[in-house]
């Protein structure tokens, strides 16, 4: 019986006025009535003043009438029921049961077979015997065979006596035809309650016996119900449940915004192959825009909103670890720990990944107009050429890198105030023709000119906050397979990239269309292939020149003019990123693709241009000169005999480790080529 304690804890209440009814149905009593006067019609003044003494409550003149009328008419079956009822509730147990069963024999109508199991089953004074009560519960299943039957105090009598004696089939019976023929009776939401309590569906339970309050039961009552058990069991479930749906409409944003991000993908491809040569920027592809910046601003957004969810997820899943092991009764205390920290590790990761402001500078250094009079009047040549605004500011580095962005706040950007940066990688500048270094200029004019650098804070900002999380779980050893928060992120930093890179290869789309109708094709062609040349020569002579160096404990040669590694496939490299297909993963289309779609632009609308880049600086020598000794001092203490703790260090990251990233506190906004 323990795993009824909860029903039978509220089945001990009373019948909930099952039993003798308050209000009796005037058409029934007429017709009792009329079979006494079929057999005596001077019975039936005494008969029906002893019922109404017996409703008003006044048991001593009610058995008195009642008594007359049984010896007068002993086989008028009406009045040793009530008789025995009385007598039963005034404490004469054995001669009240005598006269029901006479009543019972006298006629097996529901009427005396209920009320004998009523007396047999409750008395005013102890307890009935079990035996008395299987002898009230048979009684009662067979008034289902006898008319009218499913009457509502017989079922309602018929649950309480089967919970007491724990048949639970004829208990689940009883409820159920007190379900279907009386729904609208407070008990029978009652009995209800306490059938979904005994099948452990707790919400049902909480739901019915809230049905039951508002039709009258007493809120104690319900309360003492909920108390019991029910009530925190089914706000668990209630909980879980609204868990499982909000995950489950969570998963089904991002899989939407996946599918968003891949549509979108194929129809940039599609769309740019229809170029109109005389227009910059299409209608539709004005459209195509707009909406990838709605969804790469949405999926930002999503970001924000998903990381509440994940919190817990973890929580949860931590939670469900440990009361699985509580259930099987084994408590292994480290590995619930080691899950404990982790989670801890987790939501505190998470939390620092907001908060936490990581400064940065600006690439490089800034480059003076009188250091480069010449290409300081190339940029503002081709701003003029393109219609924008010029650059503000150039940047040079060390490297081969060859971008733009705007600094300034979100405010001066949408104001087209913000200040625009030139990112110039001094590696680049060697060998590189004016005219295809102008048509590669003009290709990041295009950016400023489709104010592409203008927005995408929210999207910045969510991969620097996914980058934060990732580097604080994996520092504090939480970038595990067992880490829900993990997954997450791994799948959510997937979909962002298949949104923002389809975003950025849209851009540069447009940026190439841009540069090749005022330059053309060919200068645009001859300045990507110069720069992806000079990004795998300068990687792989430098890369070999610092290791040698370091190793041999030498100064370093000037890198910029060290001849390619003998024997290494620079060939190719250089061919196999040229031939190479456009992937989901690319933030740029592939080199063939590019060139592909600028073809038609055979006529370039400006006079072609000669000389190189170094031309029109003031000192190039000194420029390469300052770079190289910035190398110099960063490769100096791996060089040294006398420290023995530094590793020799990766030569690719001491060549990127000279340029920093642009500041995300000053809200900047880079696009690199």
């Amino acid at each position: 019986m323990s795993r009824w304690w909860v029903v039978l804890f509220c089945a001990s209440l009373s019948l909930l006025g099952a039993g003798n009814p308050q209000i009796r149905d005037a058409a029934k009593e007429a017709r009792i009535e009329q079979q006494l006067a079929a057999s005596d019609a001077t019975q039936v003044q005494d008969f029906h003043a002893a019922t109404i003494a017996m409703d008003k409550g006044n048991n001593a003149e009610a058995e008195r009438l009642f008594a007359q009328v049984y010896q007068a008419v002993p086989t008028f079956d009406a009045a040793p029921r009530r008789l025995g009822n009385l007598l039963v509730q005034d404490g004469k147990r054995e001669e009240g049961l005598a006269l029901c069963r006479k009543a019972v024999a006298l006629n097996r109508s529901m009427e005396n077979l209920s009320t004998l199991a009523y007396c047999l089953a409750f008395t005013p004074k102890g307890k009935a015997t079990p035996k008395e009560q299987e002898e009230a519960l048979r009684l009662l299943l067979a008034c289902r065979d006898v008319p009218p039957g499913h009457e509502p105090d017989v079922l309602m009598i018929t649950a309480q006596i089967s919970l007491q004696l724990d048949r639970m089939a004829s208990f689940k019976e009883a409820t159920r035809d007190l379900l279907r023929y009386h729904p609208d009776l407070m008990q029978t939401h009652y009995f209800v309650a306490i059938d979904a309590a005994i099948d452990e569906h707790w919400m049902k339970a909480e739901r019915e016996i809230r049905i039951a309050q508002r039709m009258g039961l007493p809120d104690a009552e319900v309360q003492r119900f909920l108390d019991s058990g029910v009530g925190s069991r089914a706000m668990g479930w209630h909980v879980m449940i609204y868990t499982l749906v909000a995950v489950g409409v969570w998963a089904a944003g991002m899989l939407f915004l996946f599918a968003t991000g891949f549509i979108l993908s194929k129809g940039t491809m599609r769309q740019a192959g229809r170029i109109d040569s005389s227009s910059t920027v299409s209608a539709s592809e004005r459209l195509l825009r707009r909406i990838y910046r709605l969804v790469l601003n949405v999926a930002g957004i999503y970001y924000y909103l998903s990381l509440p969810i994940v919190l817990v997820l973890v929580i949860a899943t931590t939670c469900a670890v440990f009361y699985g092991f509580l259930v099987i009764g084994w408590l292994p205390l480290k590995l619930l720990l080691v899950l404990g920290i982790g989670a801890v590790v987790t939501i505190w990761a998470m939390g620092k990944s907001l908060f936490l402001k990581v400064n940065r500078e600006d690439p490089g250094r800034p480059l003076a107009r009188e250091e480069a009079e010449g290409l300081w009047e190339l940029t503002d040549e081709v701003a003029h050429t393109l219609g924008t605004r010029p650059i503000d500011e150039i940047r040079i580095t060390p490297g081969t890198d060859l971008a733009v962005y705007e600094k300034g706040s979100w405010r001066e950007k949408m104001g087209n105030n913000a200040r625009r940066m030139l990112i110039l990688g001094t590696a680049n500048l060697h060998g590189f023709k004016q005219d295809d270094f102008r048509c590669v200029l003009a290709h990041e004019y295009g950016h400023f000119s489709h104010r592409d650098t203008a927005g995408g804070d929210i999207a910045l900002r969510v991969q620097n906050d996914m980058v934060k999380f990732y580097l604080t779980m994996r520092d504090a050893g939480q970038a595990t397979l067992m880490n829900v928060a993990f997954h997450f992120l791994r799948f959510y930093n997937f979909l962002f990239r298949r949104i923002s890179h389809g975003a950025t290869r849209l851009q540069e789309i447009l940026a190439d269309r841009v540069a090749a109708q005022s330059y053309g094709a060919l200068a645009l062609e001859g300045g990507l292939r110069h720069v992806i040349r000079r990004g795998i020569e300068f990687d792989a002579s430098a890369n070999h020149e610092i290791k040698d160096a370091i190793d041999s404990r030498r100064p370093l040669q000037n890198l910029y003019e060290v001849s390619p590694v003998e024997g290494h496939t620079v060939e190719e490299d250089f061919e196999k990123a040229m031939t190479r297909k456009t992937t989901e993963d690319d933030t740029h289309p592939s080199p063939q693709d590019r060139f592909r779609l600028v073809s038609r632009f055979s006529r370039p609308r400006c006079e072609p241009r000669t000389g190189n880049v170094w031309d029109l600086f003031r000192d190039p020598a000194g420029i390469t000169r300052e770079m190289m000794q910035g190398f110099e001092e960063r490769v100096a203490p791996y060089r040294s005999a006398e420290d023995k703790t530094l590793k020799s260090p990766s030569p690719n990251g001491l060549i990127q480790s000279t340029i920093p990233s642009p500041d995300e506190s000053s809200n900047t906004q880079q696009t690199r080529d």
